[in-house]
C-alpha cells in the first residue's frame, strides 16, 4: 500500500481519494513499469500535498492570495518535477524513454524557467481563483459530468453551466493578458491584436499571413489554442499547456475512466477548494481503510484506461476532435476532442466534416464530373449525404506533383504541410493521402479535412478553389502520432494519382 501523507481532516481525506488515481494514471504514462509508476506517484503525491499545505499556510498567515493551481493539476506538475529529479539523480532508466528526451529539451525548461516564458495555459489557469480553476479543470480535462462537478464543488447544479461559461471566458481573458505580457519579437507583437480578433468568433477566417505565422511560432499557436474557446480544443490546450509531456495521452485516459464511471473519489463530496465549507461527519472507516479503497478504485480506473480499444495499444491516443469543429488557427499542442464508443467497446473517431461533396454510398474513388453529372463519393470520404452543393472538380484525373514536409515534430504530435502543383487549371480541388503509422490529423488550415481510418482528404476553401495551369496550392495541419511518423503515400488530386517530389 502506498505510504501517503496522513489526511488532516475528513475533507482532505476525500480529496486524497479523488486525486490519487489521477496521479497514478499520469505516473504510469511517465514510467516503464507498474512498480516504478506506484513509487513515482507516491513520491509526487507526497511532495505535492506538502507544497499545497505550505501555500495554504502562507495565505492564512499573510492574508494575501498566493497563486496556486487546483489540487489535481498541482499534483500532476509534481509528477513531472519528481520525474525530472529521478532523471537528474540516476534513476532515469525507470522513466519512459520519450519522457527522458523531453526532460532534457528546451520544452521542459519552459516549465521551470522565467515565469513570463512559461506556457500561456499554465499561467492562465494559475491566475484564476482556485475554485474557478478547479471547475474548469474537472470539466474540461478530467471529463467529469457537470452535475457531478457541481456537487463536488458545492455549486448550484442549475447555475453550474452558466458559471462554467463565465469561467471559460475569464480563462480566455487571463490567457490573452499573459500572451501580451510574454516577451516577443516585433512580428509576433504585430499579430497579437489580429489573433485576438479571429479567435473570438467561431466563423472568423484566419488570414493567410497569420496562418503561416502560427505554423512557425509555437508560442503564438499555444496562445491561439487557449483563446479559441469554441471548436472543442480547450481540453487539449489545458492538458498540453499545464501538464506538458504526455498531456494528450493523459486527457484520453481520464476520458475513458470518466466514461467507465471510475474517475475516482466521491462525486457527491465537495473538494477542499475554498468554494464551500464541508460539514464534517464522523468517519466510518479509518485511514487504512480509506487508502485501501482509494488504491482499489485507482487500480480499476487504471485498468480501464489501459484496456485495448480498437487496434491501438494501451498508450494510443484516440482522435478527440470532430472535424466539423476544427478551426484554421494552428495548435501544436493539440490532440483531439472525445471519440465515440461502439457497442463492442472499440473507439472510433467522430464523423468527419461535411466537405460539400455528395458522398453517396461506398463507391470506389474517382474524380467528379461536370455539374450536370451525378456526384460520386470521393476517396477517403465517409458515405454520408451532404446538403451542400457538390464540389466541382475536373473531369479527368489531374497530372500533379506533391511535396510533403514535416515542419516540426514533438513527443506526441507534429506539424506538416502538403504542397500540390497541378499541370492543369482547376475550378476546385480535393486532395487525399494515406498514413501508414496511424497518424491522425487534429487541425487543418487552408483546407477542410476529413479522415476515415488512415485515409485523409482535404477540400478547398472558398478563397483558394481556383488554380491556374502549372500553379500550386498548399494545406497545413497539426497531427498526432504514437509508434511512428513516416511520410504518407498514395497522394491523389481529384481522384487522380500524383507523383511525389523528393
Amino acid at each position: 500500500m502506498p505510504d501517503l501523507p496522513t489526511p488532516q481532516d475528513a475533507a482532505e481525506a476525500a480529496l486524497f481519494s479523488e486525486c490519487w488515481d489521477a496521479v497514478l494514471s499520469y505516473a504510469d504514462l511517465c514510467t516503464s513499469g507498474s512498480a516504478a509508476a506506484t513509487q513515482l506517484a507516491t513520491e509526487a503525491f507526497t511532495h505535492g500535498i506538502h507544497e499545497a499545505r505550505s501555500v495554504t499556510a502562507r495565505t492564512k498567515t499573510t492574508g494575501r492570495r498566493n497563486p496556486q493551481l487546483p489540487r489535481i493539476p498541482l499534483l500532476l506538475n509534481s509528477v513531472r518535477t519528481t520525474a525530472a529529479a529521478w532523471e537528474a539523480h540516476g534513476q532515469g532508466h525507470r522513466l519512459d524513454p520519450d519522457l527522458r528526451l523531453w526532460l532534457n529539451s528546451e520544452k521542459a525548461a519552459r516549465y521551470t524557467g522565467p515565469p513570463l516564458h512559461r506556457p500561456v495555459a499554465l499561467r492562465g489557469l494559475k491566475d484564476l481563483q482556485e475554485p474557478d480553476a478547479a471547475l474548469l479543470w474537472l470539466v474540461e480535462v478530467e471529463a467529469l459530468p457537470l452535475p457531478a462537478v457541481a456537487r463536488r464543488l458545492g455549486l448550484d447544479p442549475v447555475a453550474a453551466a452558466e458559471e462554467l461559461g463565465q469561467v471559460r471566458a475569464l480563462f480566455r481573458d487571463r490567457c490573452h493578458r499573459n500572451h501580451l505580457d510574454t516577451p516577443m519579437d516585433a512580428k509576433c507583437r504585430s499579430y497579437a491584436r489580429l489573433l485576438d480578433a479571429v479567435t473570438r468568433s467561431p466563423g472568423a477566417e484566419t488570414p493567410d499571413d497569420l496562418s503561416q505565422h502560427l505554423a512557425r511560432c509555437v508560442e503564438c499557436a499555444e496562445a491561439a489554442a487557449c483563446l479559441r474557446l469554441h471548436g472543442g480544443g480547450l481540453p487539449a490546450a489545458l492538458a498540453g499547456g499545464v501538464i506538458g509531456w504526455g498531456g494528450l495521452a493523459y486527457l484520453e485516459r481520464r476520458r475513458r475512466a470518466a466514461e467507465a464511471g471510475l474517475a475516482g473519489g466521491r462525486t457527491d463530496a465537495a473538494a477542499d477548494t475554498g468554494l464551500a465549507e464541508i460539514k464534517e461527519a464522523a468517519p466510518r472507516i479509518g485511514r487504512t481503510g480509506l487508502l485501501v479503497a482509494a488504491v482499489i478504485v485507482s487500480g480499476l480506473a487504471l485498468t480501464v484506461s489501459l484496456m485495448p480499444f480498437g487496434s491501438g495499444n494501451d498508450r494510443d491516443v484516440s482522435a478527440r476532435g470532430d472535424a466539423a469543429d476544427r478551426q484554421p488557427v494552428a495548435d501544436p499542442a493539440v490532440s483531439s476532442p472525445p471519440a465515440t464508443k461502439r457497442a463492442e467497446g472499440a473507439l472510433v473517431s467522430p464523423e468527419p466534416v461535411d466537405t460539400g461533396v455528395d458522398t453517396g454510398s461506398k463507391s470506389d474513388p474517382e474524380p467528379q464530373g461536370t455539374p450536370s453529372s451525378p456526384a460520386r463519393a470521393t476517396e477517403g470520404t465517409p458515405g454520408s449525404k451532404s446538403s451542400a452543393a457538390p464540389v466541382e472538380v475536373t473531369k479527368s484525373p489531374a497530372s500533379c506533383e506533391v511535396k510533403y514536409t514535416v515542419v516540426d515534430q514533438w513527443t506526441d504530435g507534429f506539424q506538416a504541410s502538403v504542397t500540390v502543383t497541378s499541370e492543369k487549371a482547376l475550378d476546385s480541388w480535393q486532395i487525399g493521402w494515406t498514413f501508414d503509422d496511424g497518424q491522425r490529423v487534429t487541425q487543418m488550415w487552408d483546407g477542410t479535412v476529413a479522415q476515415d481510418g488512415s485515409r485523409v482528404t482535404a477540400s478547398a476553401k472558398d478563397y483558394n478553389k481556383s488554380v491556374t495551369a502549372g500553379g500550386s496550392f498548399a494545406v497545413g495541419f497539426n497531427g498526432s502520432w504514437h509508434d511512428g511518423n513516416t511520410a504518407p503515400d498514395a497522394f491523389t488530386l481529384n481522384g487522380g494519382r500524383c507523383t511525389t517530389a523528393h
